[in-house]
């Protein structure tokens, strides 16, 4: 059996990942595919997507949630002010949650769990930024496979161990580039009070000011027996 017991994931650049269960069950995360710098343009799009998380409203992480959705037929989970705009965008079936919340589709149950960061959506119609709600991360527990923990754009906060117990996933995904969210050094904080064993990096190296690495989050974590699965945009882990 694999690491993820029968789960796979697949890091299209920047924040944006598939999940998909050994039964089938595809979640998209985060689509941001048109104009995102690391999504490498060889790369296929899914061929399969039953549902789309949406960690908060900033472009590039929802940039192309409308489009994803309108393509499979997907709905989206997102917070309840994000996922209201959404369905304002033509998305015919938001769902909206708030933190503690949770969807069971198949054979994953999503919960929506807090995170530390800011949130609105662009509305170029105005030239406003509207609000958005709170960020949040996602969990995805998967019937008979491991427990995904995507945590959207955020710092370290001490909560974080509260996921872990409650939760205990074997996989973090965790922004790592710094700037806008935390660096290598807070995300291996995070990590170890996830208690995660393994950790994917994301949300790096997308900007110039992203500058954290897979390296250097390895480099915080030396001594720890959690692994840093760092792969490039287009690959997968399993």
């Amino acid at each position: 059996m694999s690491k993820l017991q029968g789960v796979k994931v697949k890091w299209y650049g920047h924040a944006t990942v598939l999940v998909t269960t050994g039964k089938g069950t595809a979640i998209l995360i985060d689509p941001w595919f048109e104009g995102n710098p690391a999504f490498p343009k060889t790369t296929p799009l899914p061929e399969r997507v039953d549902l789309i998380l949406c960690t908060h409203g900033h472009s590039d992480h929802v940039a192309d949630a409308v489009a994803m959705s309108k393509k499979y037929g997907a709905p989206i989970i997102a917070m309840v002010e994000l996922a209201a705009w959404l369905g304002r965008q033509g998305v015919k079936q938001s769902i909206g949650m708030n933190l503690g919340g949770s969807y069971v589709l198949s054979d994953v149950t999503v919960s929506l769990v807090d995170a530390k960061h800011s949130t609105g959506m662009d509305d170029k119609g105005e030239g406003r930024m509207l609000y958005g709600g709170v960020a949040n991360g996602f969990v995805l527990e998967v019937e008979g496979g491991a427990t995904l923990y995507h945590a959207g754009d955020t710092t370290v906060f001490g909560d974080m161990k509260l996921i872990g117990d409650l939760y205990h996933p074997q996989l973090a995904m965790l922004p790592i580039g710094g700037h806008y969210t935390m660096g290598p050094r807070l995300a291996a904080h995070a990590a170890r009070l996830l208690n995660a064993a393994q950790v994917l990096p994301i949300h790096y190296g997308t900007f110039p000011v992203l500058t954290g690495t897979p390296a250097q989050l390895r480099q915080e974590l030396t001594g720890s027996p959690i692994e840093v699965r760092g792969i490039k945009p287009g690959e997968s882990i399993e």
